[in-house]
């Protein structure tokens, strides 16, 4: 991957060298309920913790007496070669962690050759996001892969303009979230609503226009920005209140009756892009996943902000990665903040990783330089895992390098 100088006020004594100094240094930066709105789950927060403290079961077992002099973080998905097997996720309205937002993100991930995957609530438009893959790259290196996550409406309908917008704009592949027929308890968003402030909007979605008044007809106040309906919903405190949001939303609420037989097929008459499921946790659904037809998933809990009693992403891929048996690739995302997290993943066999929050707290930090920061460390921290482990290539991270900590007695299992 290609390196940059720190900036003129960027000294390496300064510089976080863990994500976990990354986002210390972002929550100083952020408004307390930004911060919370990032790095919250949902109810007693049990998904969320999971997913990181999964990782602390595993351990490395490294070979030795192998060159690895050079170390190669390549690797080839869909197709596309990337510099590391990591991209970056999709998170909402990034502008509010700082800097350019999407934009700053955006063009770290092109000068770095990363994948990335843009969130429809995003706050910057499709369009202006695809244009940097091109606009920072020189020569004959290939730009990265973008893709573009979406929810789909009750009436799908209404999502089919969007989706062609990515497409015409360049995007390679279609990520359709599949966990959120509705929010999780997110209560860190209940205590305190997330509204964009004046001047910031979601250019990726539509919205109703607001009426031009009649001549010499008095023009209301302004209405104070309310949060979306789908997290109105998620405050409903009776099933009558909920009843009543869900009516008077009608199609603008996100859908809760997406099927296999009727979603699918669906997508692939309306868009030529690759189709990846977003929230895969169980084998059976990612059995599902290859009969019909998909092409890639990504093994998720949405960070933790869906469903709390789920288990940790990466308990989960074990029996997913036997379950698809290579037929289409695995990602997985949650969890991950450190290169050694990578390492485990790849080696229980997911095709590739995505990183979320840490993308935002680099952005908190110092903008895409911030981004670009962040994703230095996991690929050197990587690197650096796999020389120790005596791997040289992506390819030869497998299972027989990973032990699991007895649950009774003492010592490692084989995994």
């Amino acid at each position: 991957m290609s390196t940059k100088p720190d900036s003129p006020n960027t000294s390496h004594s300064t510089a976080p060298l863990t994500l976990h100094e990354v986002e210390q240094a972002a929550k100083a930066r952020l408004p307390a309920h930004i911060y919370e709105f990032y790095a919250s789950g949902s109810d007693q927060q049990n998904a969320l913790i999971r997913n990181e403290k999964a990782f602390d079961r595993l351990c490395i077992r490294p070979r030795v007496l192998i060159d690895v002099s050079e170390v190669d973080t390549t690797t080839t998905l869909f197709g596309w070669k990337t510099a590391l097997p990591i991209g970056i996720a999709p998170s909402a309205m990034q502008r509010l962690a700082g800097g350019e937002g999407e934009l700053d993100i955006a063009t770290a991930a092109a000068t770095l050759r990363l994948n990335m995957t843009l969130s429809s609530q995003s706050t910057t438009s499709l369009e202006d996001v695809a244009a940097t893959r091109t606009q920072v790259q020189g020569g004959d290196i290939p730009p990265p892969p973008f893709w573009m996550q979406i929810y789909l409406y009750e009436d799908v309908q209404k999502s089919v303009k969007l989706i062609r917008r990515a497409e015409a704009a360049g995007y390679q592949a279609l990520v359709l979230t599949v966990d959120t027929p509705v929010l999780g308890n997110r209560l860190a968003e209940r205590r305190t609503a997330v509204v964009l402030p004046e001047g910031m909007t979601l250019p990726n979605l539509d919205s109703s226009p607001t009426p031009t008044p009649a001549p010499n007809q008095e023009t209301n106040p302004q209405p104070q920005p309310q949060p979306s309906i789908n997290r109105q919903l998620m405050n409903a405190r009776t099933s009558a209140e909920a009843r009543a949001l869900r009516s008077a939303a009608g199609s603008r609420m996100h859908s809760s009756s997406l099927t296999w037989t009727t979603t699918l097929p669906f997508l692939r008459r309306i868009t030529n892009m690759k189709i990846i499921l977003k929230g895969v946790m169980t084998p059976e659904d990612a059995s599902l996943a290859v009969r019909h037809g998909v092409d890639g998933i990504i093994v998720s809990n949405h960070g933790g902000r869906q469903l709390d009693a789920t288990c940790a992403t990466l308990e989960a891929l074990p029996e997913i990665v036997d379950a698809v048996g290579g037929a289409i690739p695995v990602i997985l995302d949650g969890g991950v903040r450190s290169g050694t997290d990578v390492f485990k993943a790849l080696a229980i066999g997911a095709d590739f990783v995505l990183v979320g929050r840490p993308a935002l707290w680099g952005l908190a930090v110092q903008g895409r330089e911030g981004v670009a920061g962040v994703m230095h460390i996991l690929e050197r921290e990587l690197s650096r895992t796999m020389a120790l482990a005596g791997v040289r290539s992506v390819g030869e991270i497998g299972r027989e390098r990973l032990g699991v900590l007895r649950r009774d007695g003492f010592g490692v299992c084989r995994l």
